[in-house]
């Protein structure tokens, strides 16, 4: 619940280098859930929610605080095209400047939530509004650059790594200057010795970097990440982690991270989510997650440990 691109497509190992074509699309809820967090506190359901949650979530404080959320998510349903529930009626808002983490076992519906906040695919029912504003009314590629999101395996694009950063700008007749790359590049955790480098030269944990401050370029508002270091050794996930986490405090970037990784959550995130089978059943902060109380959450939790 809760809360690239066809083209022509160039290889240059161990990366597929395609343009991205932006407009491509890439059980029953029994409760309603209205999800805040401001200054570690978050709203807690309504009295519908079952009484071994509200028992479980005593010591959250219920803020509502207007002006304070950026993305607002309301009756997200989705059904496979067999007729199968994928996503129950989600409801979610998600404050400006925090770090939320979705986790749940596969097939939850975690990356289908992710995909419709920018469009990579349109909900047959519900809405999400960006500061009170459907995001049905706004043009589909201004929408991505302020709701900018990072896959899980990075895919560079031909030439050096500062023409990768200069892409979406250029989309727009803008020339990111040689000095504006290079923050972008520090903003990803890399330093301007990666400026002159092929994208196939650079180790995968540094072109989902370069990944990153490509989307940065684009100056979104949200950033969204589908496991963005799944794929990657310890070393270079903690430096992905570490920028996500400098986004936050320097810019007071919203982030919505899915992971399977507990420990990562654990770091980084502000509030975590535990998604199964389509709904939200857990809302808890990163050190309460022995606190959760569902039977296939507490499962996941364990299995993940």
């Amino acid at each position: 619940m809760w809360a690239k691109d066809t083209g022509g497509g160039i290889i240059c190992r161990p990366y597929i280098l395609t343009p991205p074509d932006l407009t491509s699309p890439i059980h029953h809820h029994h409760h309603r859930l209205f999800f805040f967090f401001l200054r570690n506190s978050i709203i807690n359901m309504p009295p519908a929610v079952p009484s071994p949650y509200e028992e479980a979530q005593e010591h959250l404080l219920a803020v509502d605080i207007e002006d304070g959320i950026k993305l607002r998510i309301r009756n997200l349903t989705r059904k496979s095209d067999g007729g199968t529930s994928i996503l129950h009626g989600i409801n979610m808002d998600i404050p400006k400047g925090v770090i939320v983490g979705i986790m749940g076992p596969s097939g939850s519906g975690k990356s289908t939530v992710l995909r419709a906040l920018n469009r990579l695919w349109e909900p047959p029912a519900g809405t999400v509004f960006l500061d009170g504003r459907d995001i049905r009314d706004l043009d589909v590629l201004a929408l991505r650059r302020k709701v900018g999101m990072l896959f899980q395996l990075p895919a560079l694009f031909e030439g050096t790594v500062a023409d990768n950063v200069r892409y979406g700008p250029q989309l727009r007749g803008k020339k990111l200057t040689d000095e504006e790359v290079c923050k972008l590049l520090s903003l990803a955790d890399l330093d301007s010795t990666f400026f002159h480098k092929a994208g196939c030269e650079l180790s995968v944990g540094q072109a989902q970097r370069v990944a990153l401050a490509r989307t940065l370029a684009n100056e979104p508002e949200v950033l969204l990440l589908d496991e963005p270091t799944s794929a990657l050794d310890p070393i270079s996930a903690q430096n992905i982690e570490d920028a996500i986490v400098k986004l936050k405090e320097k810019q007071g970037m919203t982030t919505v991270i899915v992971s399977h990784s507990i420990r990562q959550i654990q770091r980084i995130a502000d509030i975590v989510c535990l998604l199964v089978d389509g709904v939200i059943v857990e809302v808890l902060k990163p050190d309460k997650l022995s606190e959760a109380w569902h039977p296939m959450a507490l499962r996941f939790l364990q299995l993940s440990s």
